[in-house]
């Protein structure tokens, strides 16, 4: 269940973060496998507020934030390492700050909800495709079939050879590298229609995503 918080009680913790105010967030699979317990044994301690995607304001940087300021629209995934201590406020609520490293600036063209539909599932498939050593026009090929020698990535386990699994790391290097495919319009978000959920129904937005039902991103507002 989601939390908020002001940014009286939620303070940069350290010179390297920013404070953001929430503008808007995505629901990933990953949350719901957290707040299943899934991955407890790597959770960081309760109470702990949800939520991996985030867009929003930058209302305060520490002393050593040099690519952001105050009144910057950001967007990224808070967490570097999914599983690996996650945040304890993540992005479901009023404020939550975040480390320089993992943010970017939002394309101009997208709206905060497009741009927190984004960063997580993006930057999986961005690294994903570059650990997959792809050149232009493999692609298309790929998906039709592994041939002997091919490689084949996932991020969910069971692993059987020739995949292998690898875990993501939020940057907010990769989010700069797209931001000219997305101001273009070459790669554009897809939002689930019954969307976005307002912050008071965040719930609901959870227990939309354990259906399995949703096409794109679900996000609340």
């Amino acid at each position: 269940m989601a939390a908020v918080a002001s940014s009286d009680s939620v303070s940069v913790p350290s010179v390297n973060k920013v404070l953001i105010k929430v503008v808007a967030a995505s629901l990933n699979s990953v949350d719901l496998k957290r707040m299943l317990g899934y991955f407890k044994d790597y959770d960081s301690s309760p109470p702990t507020v949800p939520g991996y995607d985030v867009a929003g304001v930058v209302v305060r940087v520490g002393s050593q934030v040099t690519k952001f300021k105050v009144g910057h629209e950001v967007y990224g995934d808070l967490n570097e390492k999914a599983i690996d201590n996650p945040k304890k406020i993540g992005s479901l609520a009023e404020y939550t700050a975040a480390e320089e490293r993992v943010i970017a600036l939002k394309p101009k063209n997208l709206s905060f909800v497009e741009a927190a539909s984004l960063p997580l599932a993006i930057e999986t498939a961005y690294e994903g495709l570059e650990r997959a050593e792809f050149s232009a026009g493999e692609i298309d090929r790929a998906v039709k079939a592994v041939k002997a020698g091919g490689k084949v990535l996932t991020i969910v386990r069971p692993v059987a050879p020739p995949a292998f699994l690898f875990m993501m790391t939020s940057t907010g290097t990769v989010l700069e590298k797209l931001k000219p495919y997305l101001e273009s319009g070459k790669v554009r978000p897809v939002l689930d229609s019954t969307g976005p959920y307002p912050f008071s129904k965040t719930v609901e937005a959870i227990a939309y995503l354990e259906t399995s039902r949703p096409t794109g991103k679900g996000g609340c507002v």
